[in-house]
């Protein structure tokens, strides 16, 4: 499903962003939309949350569950 592969592409990006974090003390969100607590900042860690929250989901999925809806 398309919203799936949105999903993980986000918390992949998220994922990218606290390992920049980590590693390097550089937040590119907030590098980006104006400092951590930017309106757009907090949006967008929001909307990845969200996803990540989502993404759960496709760890209990059954495989034939997946495949069917593909068809």
């Amino acid at each position: 499903m398309l919203i799936d592969k949105i999903a993980l592409a986000l918390a992949i990006v998220g994922g990218l962003n606290w390992g920049a974090v980590g590693l390097f003390q550089f937040d590119l969100v907030a590098f980006l939309l104006g400092g951590p607590d930017s309106v757009l900042s907090r949006a967008v860690y929001t909307v990845v949350g969200l996803a990540a929250i989502w993404c759960i989901s496709l760890l209990f999925r059954d495989a034939a569950d997946t495949a069917e809806h593909r068809t």
